[in-house]
């Protein structure tokens, strides 16, 4: 009797054990989203205060322009590396130091009066990449059939940072100042490096044994570009790559010209603007938490993939057409949700295609492109607004994504699949 009472005090020791270590990666997956939605609502907040800030301090569209292509620049520059020192030094190291990062960036911008330090407060956005080492933590600690539905979440969670910042910063910005509202985004930065150190383990991979003796190795190559650009050689990387920059680019030019649009086109003022930003997170929201798990579980990411862009070039014809903020409204719906589709399945194939120990890396480079989008983006849109007006980036995205659907449909999965094969 005592052998068997112990036998199942064992059994039953083990199965709590068992139960706690499934438990925890779900811990760390709950607390990942959390941190995201801290880091996106600081970002939010910031994006309802620069542009007033800017045009408070004499800068015209060219010059925001500018202003939004030096973060551009900043971030492309840093996105692969940080990926691959996250990859190197575990998710704990890397997020640590993003959250640091933004805190410095939002102290800067609290004391900037002048253009100089608008453009210097941007500096710290090289370490900045929350968003890429939270995506790396949660693919880490997914299984590849779950991990586009899980990458999707973190949608959801975009989606709670783009209402509580927009929100926050119109209002904050217009009855406190930008000071004010710049100290309280470094304040919550503060938080999100709190939970971080707190919760996020030192390193997320599976393998981890064969991790660390490979941290022994190389951890001087953080900047061997070789090793980063290594990724692109394996099967159908390159070709999901080379769509995600060519389709993402229009979409990419108009997002980062809407700050000009919203006030010169539109005509809104910051408290009106932060409406309008909280309305895309909550469509956001239903899209990436309601709505792209389902169509995961149903299709395959390659359908899902020609939907995504074959419903982003009817939503450039009716960006052409459009002429107010009401008609804008109802082209967000499917705006976003070709958006939404379109990341995160990108980002899921993507890092499907490397192993497990370079999702960091790879990750790192898919957050290159937005910043490539950014550096290149404020340029073209610039001249296309002075130019052609708001039409010209519906017409671009129309035509750049008719394109880029033709091709995969005729040729492109046809390829990967040999590929795969």
């Amino acid at each position: 009797m005592d052998r068997v009472g112990q036998t199942n005090k064992e059994i039953s020791g083990n199965s709590v054990s068992q139960a706690k270590a499934f438990d925890r990666p779900k811990r760390i997956i709950y607390i990942t989203y959390l941190i995201v939605a801290l880091d996106i609502t600081w970002m939010f907040l910031q994006f309802s205060i620069t542009p007033y800030l800017a045009r408070r301090l004499g800068f015209d569209t060219l010059w925001f322009g500018y202003l939004q292509t030096t973060v551009g620049v900043i971030q492309l520059l840093g996105g692969p590396v940080f990926g691959r020192f996250a990859d190197l030094f575990g998710a704990r190291a890397a997020l640590s130091l993003s959250c640091l990062a933004t805190i410095v960036y939002f102290l800067l911008l609290a004391i900037a009066d002048s253009p100089a330090m608008l453009f210097i407060h941007k500096l710290p956005a090289v370490f900045m990449h929350v968003l890429p080492g939270t995506q790396m933590v949660v693919a880490d600690l997914t299984e590849p059939e779950h991990r586009a539905d899980a990458l999707a979440k973190l949608g959801l969670c975009f989606g709670v940072g783009m209402i509580a910042g927009s929100t926050l910063g119109g209002t904050l910005s217009t009855r406190y100042g930008e000071t004010f509202a710049s100290c309280f985004a470094a304040a919550g930065s503060a938080i999100s490096l709190l939970l971080v150190v707190k919760f996020i383990p030192k390193s997320t991979k599976a393998q981890a044994s064969w991790t660390n003796t490979d941290n022994k190795k190389n951890t001087k190559s953080v900047f061997n570009l070789g090793e980063i650009t290594r990724l692109m050689k394996f099967p159908g990387v390159t070709r999901t790559f080379c769509v995600k920059v060519v389709s993402g680019l229009p979409t990419g030019i108009f997002q980062v010209m809407f700050s000009i649009i919203a006030m010169n086109f539109f005509k809104l003022q910051p408290e009106q603007n932060g409406y309008l930003m909280a309305y895309f997170g909550i469509v956001q929201m239903v899209i990436q938490g309601g709505v792209i798990g389902r169509l995961t579980a149903r299709y395959s990411e390659s359908s899902l993939l020609l939907l995504s862009i074959g419903v982003s070039s009817l939503v450039g014809l009716a960006q052409a057409a459009m002429h107010n903020v009401l008609q804008f409204c109802f082209i967000v719906i499917p705006m976003m949700f070709s958006l939404s589709v379109f990341n995160v399945i990108t980002d899921s194939m993507l890092t499907k295609s490397v192993p497990s120990s370079d999702t960091g890396t790879m990750l790192g480079l898919c957050a290159s492109v937005q910043s490539l989008l950014r550096t290149v983006g404020p340029t073209i849109g610039g001249f296309l607004y002075e130019n052609y007006g708001v039409p010209s980036f519906g017409l671009i995205q129309f035509v750049v994504n008719v394109v880029v659907f033709v091709y995969l449909l005729q040729g492109g999965f046809k390829n990967q699949a040999e590929h795969k094969k």
